[in-house]
């Protein structure tokens, strides 16, 4: 079962997701920002993050950037989804240049989040 690392601050959209990609039979687990994405990595190994870009303490892109900067390789190469309220603050560059594979606008396209999460974890 491929592990899914979801970091989003709301929890209405953790929940749902979570549902949404357990039923897809995806293993869920959630945090709150990018730092404790980032302590969740270091206790265990996912197949993919979701970042949310707007969190407290480290936000998605600075958490993108530190993963892909980890010393562990496998572990820096790992599939990342951006999820953004904000998408016209940030062109599709800014987001492969911080180091995601792809991104997902507010509100979520369920159908998206679930074909795109497949395609990076095949």
């Amino acid at each position: 079962m491929k592990k899914v690392l979801i970091a989003e601050d709301s929890s209405v959209i953790q929940n749902l997701a979570k549902k949404i990609l357990e039923f897809q039979n995806f293993e869920i687990h959630s945090v709150k920002n990018g730092q404790q994405v980032l302590d969740a990595m270091e206790e265990e190994d996912f197949d993919i993050l979701l970042l949310d870009i707007n969190m407290p303490v480290m936000d998605g892109m600075e958490c993108a950037k530190a993963v892909r900067g980890l010393a562990d390789e496998k572990k820096a190469k790992i599939p990342m989804i951006a999820i953004t309220g904000n998408a016209r603050n940030y062109a599709m560059e800014d987001f492969k240049e911080a180091g995601f594979d792809d991104m997902l606008a507010k509100p979520l396209n369920f159908d998206s989040l679930v074909a795109q999460v497949k395609a990076l974890t095949e």
